[in-house]
């Protein structure tokens, strides 16, 4: 107390550490465990950075390490699902890249500047023998946008029919966890690894999202909307929780920072 007044508890705040787990199949990984005031429960999610377990702050040693044990099988599966990330793109190295759905093969030239593009069924990159890796990683970053906008320019026309308006303005981005958003004034946002996966997929994220013209909410009447265009979007969403976990941690591989 001073001068009659309490003084303020000290603010409470995440804490972090990385801890070495050794998995049943024999593999180490480190674990990010974190202490959050905000968390109501643990909870362990296999992320584009890596596995990390998040706690409530009075959760216990041994609490924690229980419960990380008892999820080591569902880590075993989470990490197969979502694959091995490629490696970074490395000039005149790189043998094939990933795009709607299957590994296409990569032709290199020599020259000045970075360009890359899509000849026939091969990607082709012109690059500098020393081409650095942020020239690259923009240059293919640039590419999957340019793959994708041609795309959704392809599919676009056949929803737009009984839809209030268009979508204002469309962008790409490399999203965290959702694969895409429409804001309240009709600007659709795309995670830019869709055009790494399967492009029926690709579609149906896109329908989704045309249908919050509609409807702002994931209401009966929404989903109704989805499948009066897309029947099959249940098998699409599946997809996202098991052959599309891997989609996200490519694109970071190949692109981030670009």
């Amino acid at each position: 107390m001073i001068g009659g007044f309490r003084a303020a508890p000290k603010p409470r705040t995440v804490t972090r550490e990385t801890l070495a787990v050794t998995l049943p199949d024999g593999r180490c990984i480190d674990v990010q465990r974190v202490r959050d005031p905000r968390a109501k429960r643990m909870r362990l999610i296999v992320g584009l950075h890596g596995v990390r377990l998040t706690l409530p702050l009075r959760t216990s040693e041994a609490a924690a390490a229980k419960f990380l044990r008892e999820h080591h099988g569902w880590l075993v599966d989470a990490l197969g699902r979502r694959g091995d990330a490629p490696a970074a793109l490395q000039a005149h190295v790189t043998a094939q890249l990933p795009l709607r759905g299957v590994a296409v093969p990569v032709l290199w030239q020599t020259g000045r500047l970075v360009r890359i593009g899509l000849e026939g069924d091969a990607i082709v990159i012109t690059a500098p023998e020393a081409a650095s890796e942020a020239a690259l990683r923009r240059a293919l970053r640039d590419f999957y946008e340019a793959q994708a906008r041609a795309d959704v320019g392809r599919w676009l026309p056949r929803y737009l029919g009984g839809l209030p308006r268009a979508p204002s303005r469309l962008r790409f981005r490399m999203m965290s966890s959702l694969w895409g958003s429409l804001t309240r004034d009709g600007a659709m946002t795309l995670d830019l690894a869709l055009v790494l996966g399967a492009p029926a997929a690709f579609e149906y994220v896109l329908v989704h999202e045309l249908c919050h013209l509609l409807h702002m909410d994931h209401s009966p009447a929404f989903w109704r909307e989805v499948e009066a265009r897309c029947p099959d979007w249940r098998m699409h969403r599946a997809y996202f929780r098991e052959g599309g976990r891997g989609l996200k941690p490519a694109l970071h591989a190949l692109c981030a920072g670009a």
